[in-house]
């Protein structure tokens, strides 16, 4: 199961930081100030997820490579269309003539559509920006027990919405089935998900089609998890939300206005409190969570935009 901690104070920009079940990497999504963020947490994450790269969701990259230089491990970062430039150019404005070859590799893959990604690379100490070519999916990351698929939404500029998905496990019901733990239990699963319903699988000495033995199978469907940030509330927006994350456990959405501000969150291609619990009710999400909100609010102000976000969800709203 995924497990997501927002790192950042409700008075500073958005960090959430992503960890899974007996996974040994951490990830960041977005770069906003984050006070609670640890330098061991940077240190240990794997991966970089940007939205976009307004200043509130880029600006603590510098903080990143800090911590992150020396440790000698490829790192990847995820972003929009440009974002391999501008991570050069914010590497590039500082000094680093004490820094060498094999100190840390960044590559940065930029999505360009919803099924064309372009990578690049950069490594100390010229920082070059060196293109490694692209590949055509909407997976941009993946470990082996999860991965990580993108949609772009429009902000006035593209900005991406990350869903991570652990893989799907088979699991079997030893204790009911009468038989005792073994190898058979593997080579039952293996031919589960190559449908070789004719293997010949060996149980306490006696042979059997796989097919005889599905039964004791189940499907045990993966974990899910969104991070949708800043978005216009549009109807092509919203469209794609539901498709993307229909039925996910757990979705981190940004709720940058009170409902009384609307028009100011259409002027600048946000969404807001009330429509983004409303399309998180229509999307079926079990654990919705409103995070990003305006820095203009106190936090009585805030405490009333989760209240119209939490009314949204229910379905008489």
């Amino acid at each position: 199961m995924f497990k997501a901690e927002v790192k950042s104070k409700i008075e500073e920009d958005i960090c959430i930081l992503v960890n899974l079940d007996n996974h040994p990497w951490n990830y960041i999504c977005e770069c906003g100030n984050a006070s609670n963020l640890s330098v061991k947490e940077v240190q240990n994450s794997n991966a970089v997820f940007i939205s976009h790269t307004h200043i509130d969701h880029f600006v603590n990259f510098d903080a990143v490579i800090r911590h992150q230089i020396g440790i000698q491990r490829r790192i990847i970062i995820c972003g929009p269309e440009g974002i391999a430039k501008q991570v050069q150019s914010k590497i590039k404005s500082y000094t680093w003539n004490l820094i060498e070859k094999g100190a840390i590799i960044y590559e940065i893959r930029e999505v360009l559509s919803e099924n064309e990604i372009k990578i690049f690379e950069v490594e100390p100490p010229l920082w070059e920006l060196k293109e490694k070519g692209g590949i055509q999916t909407n997976v941009i990351f993946e470990e082996k027990s999860f991965f990580v698929t993108a949609i772009l939404l429009n902000h006035k500029v593209p900005t991406l919405a990350y869903k991570f998905k652990e893989n799907d496990t088979i699991k079997i019901d030893i204790q009911s089935s009468g038989f005792k733990g073994g190898r058979w239990v593997q080579e039952l699963k293996d031919a589960f998900e190559k449908n070789d319903n004719a293997k010949v699988v060996t149980v306490e000495g006696k042979d059997y089609n796989a097919s005889e033995l599905f039964h004791l199978l189940r499907v045990q469907e993966g974990d899910s998890l969104g991070i949708i940030m800043d978005h216009a509330a549009s109807e092509e927006n919203h469209a794609k939300i539901k498709e993307h994350f229909f039925k996910s456990r757990k979705v981190f959405i940004e709720s940058f206005y009170k409902r009384e501000d609307k028009e100011q969150a259409e002027l600048n291609y946000h969404s807001y409190s009330s429509m983004s619990g409303k399309i998180m009710r229509q999307t079926q999400v079990k654990e919705p969570v409103p995070v990003h909100f305006s820095r203009k609010y106190k936090e009585d102000e805030i405490k009333l935009l989760i209240e119209e976000f939490k009314t949204a969800l229910d379905p008489e709203y």
